[in-house]
């Protein structure tokens, strides 16, 4: 397998790429409806939401359960959400296989690494915390960091511009046809992982440049340590 002698750095979504966040996601919002008193939804329909932000997947939850979502029902629902989320995020939350392992090993070989994630981002610095994995960062987007969220490449702009990196330096791992678009939008190489969340459909569909069962398996197209940039 070719080896990304290029690359200077890589960015990473966050759930279904580093993290099984559906069981803390699905808790919040089944606490949230009860409180309203209205239809439950199953961690499998939750699955299917992620990865647009909360805002889309709340919209999604309404429609599941076909009520209409007002104004103030929406600013209720947020609150509710936001407010159950705090407290079950930590518990609710692990990291995928092998993650943690790859992480280390990439900071080690002085590769600089960033996140990239449309969660919002009150949320991260507490989760990666209690995931040990937050310094391994040097930058984390959330939602409110950023102009656009993915699949927008904006985010993955801010990334380069940050790093100082050209678009071929930067390599994007992500789990859904969001992750894949954004940092093809943003002319940047991919990889895509099998198991995380992608609307029910294979990842395959969206041709990322490798395609990998498990996150250990970066490991295998970079140099260690990194090699020097040519530009």
């Amino acid at each position: 397998m070719r080896k990304l002698d290029d690359i200077q750095a890589i960015a990473f979504d966050l759930d279904g790429t580093l993290v099984d966040s559906v069981p803390g996601l699905a808790l919040a919002l089944q606490l949230m409806l009860a409180d309203l008193k209205l239809p439950t939804v199953t961690n499998e329909q939750v699955k299917n939401w992620v990865g647009n932000g909360l805002d889309v997947m709340l919209e999604r939850v309404f429609t599941s359960i076909k009520v209409e979502l007002s104004q103030q029902l929406f600013t209720d629902a947020k609150n509710l959400f936001n407010k159950h989320y705090d407290k079950v995020i930590d518990a609710e939350t692990k990291l995928f296989p092998h993650v943690k392992e790859t992480l280390d090993t990439l900071y080690k070989n002085h590769y600089p690494l960033a996140l990239v994630t449309n969660k919002p981002a009150q949320f991260l610095p507490a989760l990666l915390t209690s995931l040990g994995i937050k310094d391994y960062f040097t930058l984390v987007l959330g939602g409110g960091d950023v102009i656009k969220l993915k699949p927008h490449p904006a985010p993955l702009y801010q990334v380069m511009a940050t790093f100082g990196l050209f678009n071929d330096q930067l390599l994007f791992v992500g789990d859904s046809k969001n992750d894949i678009s954004a940092a093809k939008n943003a002319n940047c190489p991919t990889v895509a992982l099998s198991y995380g969340y992608n609307y029910g459909i294979s990842i395959a569909t969206s041709q990322p440049d490798f395609l990998f069962d498990e996150f250990k398996d970066i490991l295998t197209i970079l140099p260690q340590p990194k090699a020097d940039a040519k530009k």
